[in-house]
C-alpha cells in the first residue's frame, strides 16, 4: 500500500425519497430561525414548495441564480440576505444555485442545506467556482462546504433526459480525475468507481424510462459518490479546460463536461494506465476514453464543442487561457496537445 492523506470532510447526509418534508427540522437542527431559499428563474416553483414547507422559518426567495456563479448575482443575493436578516440559506436545484449558496456562505458565513435536482455533485464539495470579467475563478475552502445535503430521489425524476445524461456524465468526470489525482487514496478510489459504476448503470435506464426509481436513486447516490471525490482530492486537466471553457466562453456547464471529458480521458491515457482499468471496469467497456464517448452518444448528449456554443476562432484563446498557469496532470500540459484535444472535442472525433 503506498503512503497516502485522507481528510474527511464534515457533513450530515440525508438520502432517500420524499425527504424534502425534513427541510424545517433541518433548519431547527442548525439552529435557524429566519432561511432565505435560493434558486434559479426556472426553478421557481420548487424554491416557492420549500418556503411553504418552512412556513414561519422562511424569509423569501431568491430566484436569481445563474450558471457559473456571476459575481455581480451574488451581490445582489447579498443584498438580500441583509435586507431579510436571514441567519440560514437553502439552496435547491442544480450547481449554479448550490454555487450561489456557497458564495455567499463564503461572504457571510452563513450554514447551509442544500436540497440537489441534478447530479451535479457541488453539494458535497468545498469548492466555488465563480465568474468575474469573464474569467472562472476557483479556490478549494471549508467555509463554503454546505452543512446539511438532502438527497430526495423524487426531486429528480422530472429532470429531462438529455440534462439528466449530461449531468451524470459531469459527476462521472470528478471521480474519473479523483482516480488519477495526486492526492489520490484508496478509500476515495473505491468510492469513485462505485460512483462512475452506479451512474453509468443509470444512465440506458434512465434514457429508456426517466422515472424509473431504482435507476434514479442509483444515480443521486453516484453523484454524491462523485461530488464527495471531487471535495476530496485536487483535479487535473479535465476540470481546468471545463472551467476555461465554461467562464470565459458562457458554455454549458454539464454539456461542457460532457463533451470534454472522454477527450481529456484519452490525452492521460498512456500516463495513468490503472486509473483508466478502474474507469473502464467501472463502465462495463474496454477503452475509457471510447466508453465515456459511446455512453454520451448512444443516449443523445451532445458530442461536439461546436454544437454547444464555441466556435473554431475560440480555441486558439482556450489554449491560451488553459496553459497561462501551471497546475498537475499525470501527463504535462502542452499547448500543441491541448490545441489537438480541444479541436478533437470541437469537431466530435471519437478517441
Amino acid at each position: 500500500m503506498k503512503p497516502f492523506v485522507y481528510n474527511a470532510l464534515p457533513a450530515r447526509v440525508i438520502f432517500g425519497s420524499n425527504t424534502l418534508i425534513q427541510v424545517s427540522d433541518e433548519v431547527k437542527l442548525l439552529g435557524g430561525q429566519r432561511a432565505l431559499v435560493l434558486s434559479t428563474p426556472n426553478q421557481k416553483e420548487a424554491a416557492d414548495q420549500v418556503a411553504k414547507l418552512l412556513g414561519d422559518l422562511s424569509v423569501g426567495c431568491f430566484y436569481g441564480a445563474a450558471m457559473h456563479t456571476p459575481i455581480d448575482v451574488t451581490h445582489e443575493a447579498l443584498n438580500v440576505v441583509a435586507e431579510t436578516k436571514a441567519d440560514c440559506i437553502i439552496a435547491i436545484g442544480g450547481g449554479s444555485t448550490i454555487g450561489l449558496a456557497k458564495a455567499i456562505a463564503l461572504n457571510t458565513d452563513l450554514p447551509q442545506i442544500v436540497i440537489p435536482t441534478t447530479y451535479a455533485g457541488s453539494e458535497a464539495t468545498p469548492i466555488i467556482g465563480q465568474t468575474e470579467n469573464g474569467l472562472k475563478t476557483t479556490q478549494r475552502t471549508l467555509k463554503v462546504l454546505p452543512e446539511v445535503i438532502i438527497y430526495d430521489v423524487e426531486l429528480t425524476k422530472t429532470l429531462p433526459s438529455q440534462m439528466t445524461i449530461t449531468s451524470a456524465l459531469n459527476a462521472i468526470a470528478h471521480a474519473i480525475e479523483a482516480l488519477y489525482s495526486k492526492d489520490a487514496n484508496p478509500l476515495i478510489s473505491m468510492l469513485a468507481e462505485q460512483g462512475i459504476s452506479a451512474l453509468a448503470r443509470a444512465i440506458p435506464v434512465i434514457h429508456r424510462d426517466p422515472f424509473n426509481s431504482n435507476a434514479r436513486s442509483d444515480a443521486l447516490f453516484g453523484a454524491w459518490a462523485c461530488g464527495t471525490c471531487l471535495g476530496a482530492v485536487g483535479m487535473s486537466i479535465h476540470h481546468k479546460l471545463c472551467h476555461t471553457l465554461g467562464g470565459s466562453f458562457n458554455l454549458p456547464h454539464a454539456e461542457t463536461h460532457t463533451v470534454i471529458l472522454p477527450h481529456a480521458v484519452a490525452y492521460n491515457e498512456d500516463a495513468a494506465p490503472q486509473a483508466m482499468t478502474c474507469i473502464a471496469r467501472a463502465l462495463g467497456t474496454d477503452n475509457a476514453a471510447q466508453g465515456l464517448f459511446d455512453l454520451a452518444s448512444k443516449h443523445g448528449a451532445p458530442t461536439t464543442l461546436k454544437e454547444i456554443g464555441l466556435s473554431a476562432a475560440d480555441i486558439e484563446r482556450a489554449v491560451e487561457i488553459a496553459c497561462a498557469s501551471p497546475y498537475w496532470n499525470p501527463r504535462p500540459i502542452e499547448a500543441n496537445a491541448i490545441r489537438e484535444l480541444l479541436t478533437n472535442a470541437f469537431n466530435g472525433v471519437r478517441p
